[in-house]
């Protein structure tokens, strides 16, 4: 996890998104995740727990950022530790992944206000 993502997981029961769902492994492993996360989002929405809500969220943008990372780069490693951490190149890793960023990005993005939902 990167420095901005550590901590974010580690209370109950939110806990539970990180030790369950989470995936992306394949398109079916990630289609399956990001929808059931954001089915959780809407549940702790509909039940006024905005913690929960933003804590789905959250993990939503992390599924979708550690999924980029395997895409961009080879074994999911941006920077070289041997080499002084020199940026690595971009461009090397499973272009398989890029696909399924794409589900976690689209549940991730803001909504569109409608009528009747609040702002």
């Amino acid at each position: 996890m990167g420095k901005g993502e550590q901590g974010v997981l580690i209370c109950e029961p939110y806990k539970v998104m990180s030790d369950t769902i989470g995936g992306f492994r394949t398109k079916t492993i990630a289609e399956k995740s990001s929808q059931l996360i954001f089915d959780l989002f809407e549940q702790y929405l509909d039940n006024g727990n905005f913690v929960g809500a933003d804590m789905a969220r959250k993990y939503l943008q992390i599924c979708y950022t550690r999924a980029r990372r395997y895409a961009n780069y080879r074994g999911c490693e941006k920077y070289d530790a041997t080499h002084d951490y020199a940026v690595l190149e971009r461009g090397t890793g499973e272009h398989e992944k890029r696909k399924q960023t794409v589900y976690f990005f689209d549940f991730g993005k803001p909504q569109k206000q409608t009528e009747n939902t609040p702002p």
